[in-house]
Order: C-alpha cells, then sequence, then structure tokens
C-alpha cells in the first residue's frame, strides 16, 4: 500500500464505473481514507454510497447525472475518477460498427462530457481528476482497435487538460496494466488472460489513485503507470 503523508482530506470525489473492478475498489479506497464517494454506473454499487445509473455512451445524459449527484450531494466536488470502462475485441471488420463506437462513446467521450460538467466545481474547490487509460493506450495491439482508439485518446485529452487547466485543477493520468477483475468475463477465451498470467489487485491500483487525489496544492503526479512487474503490455 502507498502511504499518504500529506494532511489534504479528500473531501468528495465523483467515481464513474464505481460498481465494479477498479472503480468499485477505488470507491473503497476513498471510503477508507476519510471521503465521500459519489458513483455514477450503469449497475447499482455493493458500496451504500450516492448513486445514479446513467449509460456514458450518451454524452448529454453523463453530464446531467454529474450536476444532478454534486447537487443532491450538497453542491460540493473535489475529485472525479473516471474508471469506467468497456471493450469490444476482435478484427476491425469483425466487430460490428455500433459495439466499436460505444467503446469509444464510453471510453473517451464519456470521460470528456463527465470532466466538462464536473469541471466548474473542480476549478472551485481546486480539485483533481485521474482519468484511466491504459498500458493499451500507449502500446497498441491487434484486434482491440477500438479499446486502443479510445484509451490513446484518453491519454491525449488528459494531457491537453493538464496543460489547459495548470495551477486551477490537478490532473493525473492513470495508466494500469490487467487486473484480477470481471472486465475480461464476457470475452472468448482467446481474448482472455491466459489462466496463469499474473495480473495486479484492482484494491492495489485504487491506492494509486488515493495517492494522487491526495497530493497537497501545487504538487502533480501528472501520469503514473501501474503494472505488474511482468505485464505483457508494457513497456
Amino acid at each position: 500500500m502507498i502511504s499518504n503523508n500529506t494532511d489534504k482530506t479528500l473531501g468528495t470525489v465523483l467515481v464513474t464505473g464505481g460498481a465494479s473492478g477498479l472503480g468499485a475498489a477505488t470507491v473503497d479506497a476513498i471510503v477508507a481514507a476519510g471521503g465521500t464517494p459519489l458513483v455514477l454506473d450503469l449497475t447499482r454499487p455493493a458500496a451504500d454510497v450516492p448513486f445514479i445509473a446513467v449509460d456514458l455512451a450518451d454524452s448529454s445524459a453523463a453530464e446531467a447525472a454529474v450536476e444532478q449527484i454534486v447537487s443532491d450531494n450538497g453542491g460540493q466536488l473535489d475529485g472525479v475518477v473516471t474508471a469506467a470502462g468497456i471493450d469490444s475485441c476482435g478484427p476491425l471488420g469483425a466487430v460490428a460498427t455500433k459495439d466499436w463506437e460505444r467503446v469509444v462513446f464510453v471510453n473517451l467521450l464519456g470521460t470528456v462530457a463527465v470532466v466538462r460538467a464536473a469541471l466548474p466545481y473542480l476549478e472551485q474547490s481546486h480539485g483533481r481528476v485521474v482519468t484511466v487509460s491504459s498500458t493499451l493506450g500507449i502500446k497498441a495491439v491487434g484486434d482491440a482497435t477500438a479499446y486502443c482508439a479510445s484509451k490513446f485518446g484518453v491519454v491525449g485529452f488528459t494531457r491537453a487538460l493538464a496543460a489547459e487547466t495548470a495551477g486551477t485543477v490537478g490532473v493525473t493520468l492513470l495508466v494500469p496494466g490487467g487486473m484480477h477483475t470481471a472486465f475480461f468475463d464476457d470475452r472468448t477465451e482467446q481474448y482472455k488472460p491466459p489462466v496463469d498470467a499474473t495480473l495486479n489487485r484492482p484494491q492495489d491500483v485504487a491506492q494509486t489513485v488515493v495517492f494522487a487525489l491526495a497530493q497537497p496544492a501545487g504538487c502533480e503526479l501528472r501520469e503514473l503507470v501501474v503494472a505488474h512487474s511482468t505485464e505483457s503490455s508494457w513497456p
């Protein structure tokens, strides 16, 4: 676990995809650190936290959900973590257009919509954003054109956002490798990690998110790559 020696409290943090995987682990880590998580997801999280069901592929709905959940919970927002993500594996010609585009809508445009709606609150609180890309947002592989396009996009968006908001909002790009989550469950066997694959626990990666959120004003963790020591997609 990464220790945090700052005195900064996390405050209220919005987490997308907070019902499962890294998002759920981040919700638990925020609670353990004394923060208050708010969750946007398609399904209700196991944790007893404020929640709104929303399809992040719909940018207008995503923006409205941010406004509603923040308004319903005191009007204060200190952080955002965009952990929601989906995939649709296969050769480009074999993935249906709507499935390919949905990956980009959720992973990239959903991230942008949530951050856009949250930005006025974060500017007021001098809060922080942690966007979640992937090692496949830096290193491309075959049969993952939609996922790589979306996650490469998150990298570019986050770097530009950091430049745009420097001195006002803290921005961290998280680049995680594979994790033991349900993310791979619905894939065909050829696109699942081998049974002997060594992946990180989402709980451990979530600690790095909390570490980034807890940094004092002016101290920026611009980019964090968090992968298992034998991660095949890094470097």
